[in-house]
């Protein structure tokens, strides 16, 4: 009775619009003391989520990502792709995933993509003429598909929790990543025939190379990166603080990096690194409260009595997160829901890297669901659309996310190819 109590005190302040963490973390203190533990104990619980050594990735990552944006980098990686898709017809659709892949190779954090890059992607491609729906629709979904690209912090933070390889994670999610960005390439191709008024612009040779000088340095920073993640030669947090300097010296040497944006970098970092650690503590105690009451036992034994095979296991949980979705931020649900069903999957036989990419792919596809869905309100805010127009301008985009999680889930092999071939 307690734990049902319990629960519904959850789900109400969270449909009360409570944040997540307070929703969270009010109720379990409460169910401490109800229940005779001390209020010390819930604290060791929150203060060992917060102390976890791979977590220490994910400020340097947020740095990195708010240091390009604030220094023009990702302007000037959208401002090359347009330049060089000049000529092809709907050429700006392409530019828009192919900027938000690249720049999500400097920045794990799907948010500070869609602010930074929304801010050029949009008005540009309302300007060439394309519908405020398509604009803002593919702007959301190129943002949350490049959530998968390495560095990505939900990757960092599920690697955490589940105690396995950073790297093979990343190895693992790249393949799914660069799908999506095919698959959304391939709804543009289609929208675009259907919309006459948009055409091929001209090519300007001159704006290729000037655009191309403004970007050498900033393409080579995913091979210090990813390069010195998968060659062994970093940790994440290692190749994040690399990154960070290399950044760093190449605002300097651009001439970008300005008091004002270094302190505007270091404010987003705070606030972003503040929100995800408040979350992810008050999950970890949420997490040992179900422990306690034994609920990954209960859930375990009930999901064997319903099915026997990984994959059906595989596919209760994609559905499982992406109702979650609708109402829970996503850190929060890899933080609640990993501890309780990564046993479960060992149980079934599946890889924890598999795992973790059914859980990524499902949370990006939660940050386009309302009402929670984040990506929609930046988008929103940035582009003054109702927050339902940037919906329904998603939806068609949403199909290549969609088709890669069933194909992740149906082929675990392929998934775990890239981690295997690089000996990770």
């Amino acid at each position: 009775m307690e734990l049902l109590i319990f629960g519904l005190a959850i789900t109400v302040l969270l449909l009360l619009r409570v944040p997540v963490a307070f929703a969270f973390i009010g109720p379990s203190l409460v169910y401490m003391l109800v229940i005779g533990q001390s209020l010390g104990g819930a604290l060791r619980q929150i203060t060992n989520a917060a102390g976890s050594f791979p977590l220490l990735a994910v400020p340097l990552f947020v740095f990195l990502g708010a240091l390009a944006n604030h220094t023009g980098m990702a302007e000037k990686l959208f401002l090359f792709a347009h330049a060089l898709l000049a000529r092809v017809r709907g050429g700006l659709g392409y530019v828009v995933i192919g900027s938000s892949v690249g720049f999500s190779w400097m920045s794990g954090s799907t948010v500070a993509d869609a602010a930074a890059l929304g801010k050029v992607q949009i008005p540009a491609m309302l300007r060439a003429g394309y519908d405020r729906r398509f604009a803002t629709g593919l702007t959301s979904a190129a943002a949350v598909s490049a959530a998968g690209v390495p560095p990505s912090i939900p990757a960092v933070i599920f690697a955490g929790l589940a105690a396995t390889s950073t790297g093979a994670l990343f190895a693992a999610s790249l393949l799914p990543a660069l799908l999506m960005a095919v698959g959304l390439c391939v709804v543009v191709f289609v929208l675009v025939r259907r919309n006459p008024r948009i055409t091929r612009e001209e090519f300007r040779g001159s704006e290729l190379v000037a655009s191309f000088k403004g970007v050498a340095l900033i393409l080579f920073a995913p091979v210090i990166i990813l390069g010195g993640i998968l060659g062994g030669l970093f940790t994440p947090t290692e190749a994040a603080a690399a990154g960070v300097a290399y950044v760093l010296v190449i605002a300097l040497v651009q001439r970008a990096l300005s008091r004002r944006a270094l302190l505007a970098a270091v404010r987003e970092t705070v606030l972003t690194t503040a929100g995800i650690m408040l979350i992810v503590t008050s999950a970890a105690l949420l997490g040992y409260i179900l422990a306690l009451e034994r609920l990954p036992q209960l859930l375990t034994e009930w999901l064997f009595s319903v099915t026997s095979s990984p994959t059906v296991f595989l596919i209760l949980v994609a559905l499982l997160i992406l109702v979650l979705g609708t109402a829970i931020d996503a850190t929060a649900i890899l933080v609640l829901c990993v501890p309780i069903l990564l046993p479960i999957a060992l149980s079934y036989g599946v890889d924890p890297i598999v795992l973790g990419v059914v859980f990524i792919g499902a949370n990006m596809i939660g940050l386009l669901t309302p009402p929670v869905g984040t990506v929609l309100f930046v988008v929103a805010s940035i582009s003054n659309t109702r927050v339902g127009e940037v919906f329904r301008g998603s939806l068609p985009f949403l199909i290549p996310s969609l088709v890669v999680l069933a194909l992740a889930i149906a082929f675990p092999d392929a998934v775990l190819w890239l981690p295997r071939v690089l000996g990770l």
